[in-house]
């Protein structure tokens, strides 16, 4: 006997200057996606990159369509824009996202959405193991541990970019960062809309392409200055 297909899903990958992990992601998400969801489409947003993902992602937009879009900003919006982005473009039950570097495995997406229930509005995933260099170890630690103590967050790893969410969830909050800080916005919101939150461990792997836009002094300070803001508008004036 089949197993029940999950019913309704939208995937999707901000992707910025990912142009040689994005091939193997996209095909291993849709070999996935296959066997377990009913209905689905798949998203990457382009967020303004100067290498060849855009070249890459045409070619993949040919290969999957119509279940593979593109959205393409002209210009680098930041994670938080791409992300706000690709919630808007999603039109499935269910929206997940990972980022489009190939650090998480897409192909664990399944044991997420075993866990959804009637009154499940988040699947956040947590690092069981951190593959980065030591100093982005340490300072996603102190990151961490510093916004779930000063926002009152219950998940354990808000850093960790492996979430399935209810639409509907997301249709009644409203996102407003542009930087990394959007993942602390959105955690939050989703708690305080009292839904049910389901956490599970999964798999990091080390980066193979590229660096990550986070540990730059401009996107440190640009993320800082939105963590004040979010944490006097959510925390203080609420």
């Amino acid at each position: 006997m089949e197993a029940r297909k999950f019913p309704s899903l939208s995937v999707f990958f901000p992707a910025y200057n990912d142009a040689p992990s994005l091939p193997g992601l996209v095909r291993k998400t849709f070999a996935t996606l296959e066997p377990h969801v009913a209905d689905y489409e798949v998203i990457v947003v382009d967020d303004g990159s100067r290498d060849g993902t855009g070249d890459v992602l045409e070619q993949l937009r040919r290969e999957y369509s119509p279940w593979l879009r593109v959205v393409t900003h002209a210009h680098n919006r930041g994670y938080g824009g791409a992300l706000r982005s690709g919630f808007a473009a999603a039109q499935k039950e269910f929206v997940f996202y990972t980022d489009g570097d190939g650090q998480y495995d897409v192909g664990e997406l399944p044991r997420l959405l075993d866990l959804v229930g009637p009154a499940t509005g988040l699947v956040n995933g947590y690092k069981l193991e951190r593959h980065d260099p030591r100093h982005r170890v340490w300072i996603g630690n102190v990151y961490n541990f510093c916004a779930r103590l000063l926002f009152r967050i219950r998940i354990r790893d808000i850093d960790c970019d492996y979430r399935l969410i209810r639409r509907a969830l997301l249709a009644k909050i409203r996102l407003t960062s542009t930087s990394g800080t959007i993942c602390v916005e959105l955690v939050r919101k989703l708690e305080l809309s009292g839904c049910q939150v389901v956490e599970v461990g999964v798999h990091h792997y080390p980066r193979l392409h590229g660096r990550s836009q986070f540990f730059r002094i401009r996107s440190l300070a640009v993320t800082l200055l939105q963590l004040v803001r979010l944490w006097i508008r959510l925390v203080i004036l609420r």
